[in-house]
């Protein structure tokens, strides 16, 4: 029985491995038969096999089993890859997928007979004359192609390239202990070191046999590494129960290969004996500076890192109120010794808590390549599926964000993604009638821009028609023709992020009940991020989604209102100015101010708190934004700019209207958040503001 220790460490490797199968599949459709890749396959099927069987899932195992044998054939040319084979492999990954589901107890028993049999089909064709799977032998090819020398001669194209890529070719004999119980494991031991250093090319007996047991007291493998051979030696011995093990470089000369095949291990002779020992401590500490120069990663608990994260935010309210109390003391006691030296400490502490704050975000940073691997075998499916040519293109996947805005963002980009094959590019022969190439182009890309992360999802389809859009709006109720006429392109296309629009004529599965935009841009907007779209008819659609780094310490305008504080976030902060009231208007009731020739609708901040507005001849107006839509708020004063730790109200208070959460400022006050978004949508219901921010009237 294992633990849950040693099930999370094999689900964890198993993860990585689909990922890898999964990318690898696609390049296989796309560059056929590359050796590079099916040995990446191959080498992902083996050792989901292995550490499967070791765990007793049999299921998984006999599956990757089969998917080994298909790659084995592949890499040795005796099957080519066809568009039949490829679907099969993708059903055998979906089938991995939910065997793993079945294992945490997220999904029902899975039944692999099927796609172990789909899978034997391909090898059964093996030998037969097929221009899809397998070419017909020649004649004069010898029995399994292999040639006198004992290997076939696909191996020894590969231990050639090999050579000319700086690789070596070693005959490894390794020998177990005739008491060992579980030669299998063993066996599977070998495999796992060896593939850390180079590639496997053969073993006798076969690879299936040597990791079932079924071998007497010693196996060979035909083995590509850059080490040398006393360091293979020495990493082979260093496992349990392996009691000899002996390596010898392979040279290919055109009468005879210089190496010994025999099933028993060859003795090395003494003084080659003592030659090793010298190359093993040499390689020793090679090794050993290497493995000092390696990065070393720990797995921790994900609960543990938002701990930390809480514990670094109460340090850096500390760190705001020591600043506070410095202030006043330096102002109390003027210049001396003891101010001086409070002062130092503050800046101090001041700059060590930066730096752990800074990093505690990088390490609960992942990589949003943990999101985009999701997305091509989703492109694939989808083109295939309404008989679409695309090419994929995905930039910037080591592009780091929180994991929390990571777990955020996947519903979104799946929208774009399927709104981009869907609807933005257009069927192959529209494409060539239009003068384009027949397999159209989506890219998806992430980097970092002043603070916050981008994303962009860019087609070069047929683009939308803003006319038709206008048109719709105004039949829909959602403008009058006159605003309309008016606004600008830009402003018509935020029509589309509105809930129930929809281009589409006709209800089908991926489109046409006006749901999904609307849904895109609320899912972005409360993590704080704004989403634009650009598009040009005929040439294609550009949606580009910012986002911030992480959603726990953010930088905010700090405002008062009737003695309260508020913080307004700095990214939905457009700008602030000073107002008289004079220069407020009414319009169908309602309060607005013009600024730069557009009409702005304005409310004040203690009234949308249910206080009592002061009547004043000068306000401050701070003009807050989400997308395009625009307000005015008005407060008392504005305070300036602060780092502030955002802190959930908690299930007794909830939620309440408007306010996302609350923060502790260096004073030891509270502060309540601002929610710009939930601001923006109550107190604009009663104002007929386009989505351009314009007030009709």
């Amino acid at each position: 029985m294992f633990s849950d220790a040693e099930v999370s460490v094999f689900l964890d490797e198993l993860d990585e491995k689909i990922q890898v199968l999964n990318d690898n599949f696609l390049l296989l459709e796309r560059e056929g038969d590359n050796l590079q890749v099916l040995q990446e396959i191959f080498r992902a099927a083996h050792t989901i096999k292995g550490s499967s069987a070791i765990m007793g899932y049999t299921g998984m195992s006999q599956l990757t089993h089969e998917m080994e044998n298909l790659f084995d054939k592949l890499r040795q040319g005796q099957l080519h890859a066809s568009n039949n084979m490829i679907d099969v492999l993708f059903e055998s990954l979906d089938g991995l997928k939910a065997l793993r589901d079945h294992i945490t107890g997220q999904g029902p028993p899975v039944d692999t007979e099927v796609l172990v049999r789909k899978l034997k089909e391909f090898l059964k064709r093996n030998g037969e004359s097929s221009a899809n799977d397998t070419p017909a032998a020649a004649p004069e090819d010898p029995p399994n192609g292999e040639n006198a020398l004992g290997f076939t001669e696909a191996e020894e194209d590969v231990i050639r390239e090999a050579q000319i890529r700086g690789f070596q070719a070693y005959w490894i004999s390794v020998t177990v202990d005739s008491e060992c119980q579980m030669k299998f494991v063993r066996a599977f031991l070998v495999f796992e070191t060896l593939q850390k250093y180079g590639e496997i090319i053969k073993s006798v007996p076969p690879a299936e046999a040597i990791q079932e047991g079924e071998y007497d007291a010693a196996f060979q493998l035909l083995f590509l590494s850059q080490e040398d051979t006393g360091r293979i030696r020495h990493l082979l011995l260093t496992i349990a129960e392996i009691v000899d093990v002996s390596v010898e470089p392979v040279v290919l000369g055109e009468e005879q290969l210089k190496v010994s095949l025999e099933i028993e291990p060859r003795r090395v002779r003494h003084e080659a004996v003592e030659v090793v020992e010298r190359q093993e401590s040499s390689a020793q500490q090679k090794g050993d500076e290497d493995s000092r120069r390696q990065v070393k990663t720990v797995r921790i608990d994900v609960q543990k890192l938002d701990n930390l994260m809480n514990l670094v935010g109460e340090l850096v309210i500390d760190r705001t109120r020591l600043d506070k109390f410095t202030e006043v003391f330096e102002n109390r006691y003027d210049s001396s010794d003891l101010v001086e030296s409070l002062n130092e400490i503050s800046n101090h502490l001041g700059q060590l808590t930066n730096d752990l704050q800074e990093h505690i975000m990088k390490a609960r940073m992942l990589p949003i390549a943990h999101v985009f691997n999701r997305f091509p075998r989703m492109v694939r499916d989808l083109a295939h599926k309404l008989n679409k040519e695309i090419d994929f293109i995905v930039e910037g996947k080591g592009t780091e964000l929180d994991r929390n805005v990571i777990e955020l963002i996947s519903d979104p980009l799946i929208h774009l993604l399927r709104n981009a094959v869907g609807h933005g590019v257009e069927s192959p022969e529209d494409r060539e009638a239009a003068g384009k190439p027949r397999k159209g182009a989506i890219r998806l890309k992430a980097f970092h821009q002043e603070g916050h992360i981008i994303i962009t999802i860019e087609d070069d389809g047929q683009g939308l028609d803003v006319k038709k859009i206008r048109l719709m709006a105004i039949e829909r109720g959602l403008i009058d023709a006159e605003t309309a006429a008016r606004i600008s392109e830009q402003e018509v296309l935020n029509f589309i992020f509105m809930p129930g629009f929809s281009l589409a004529r006709q209800v089908t599965d991926l489109s046409g009940r006006g749901v999904g935009m609307d849904v895109v841009r609320r899912q972005i907007e409360q993590i704080n991020g704004t989403v634009e779209m650009h598009t040009v008819p005929g040439q294609g659609t550009k949606f580009s989604i910012k986002l911030p780094l992480t959603l726990a310490i953010i930088r905010a305008l700090m405002v008062s209102s009737n003695g309260q504080l508020y913080a307004f976030p700095l990214t939905n902060v457009m700008e602030t100015i000073y107002v008289s009231k004079d220069e407020v208007q009414r319009i169908s009731g309602s309060e607005v101010i013009i600024v730069r020739g557009q009409v702005l609708p304005i409310v004040s901040l203690a009234e949308a708190f249910g206080e009592v507005k002061i009547d004043t001849q000068r306000m401050f107006m701070v003009i807050v934004g989400l997308g395009n839509q625009r307000l005015g708020v008005s407060v008392e004063q504005l305070l300036g700019e602060q780092e502030i730790v955002i802190k959930s109200l908690g299930r007794y208070l909830g939620r309440i209207p408007c306010i996302s959460g609350a923060t502790i400022l260096g004073d030891g006050k509270v502060a309540l958040i601002v929610d710009v978004r939930g601001l923006i949508q109550e107190l604009t219901k009663g104002v007929a503001v386009d989505e351009a921010g314009y007030a009709a009237g």
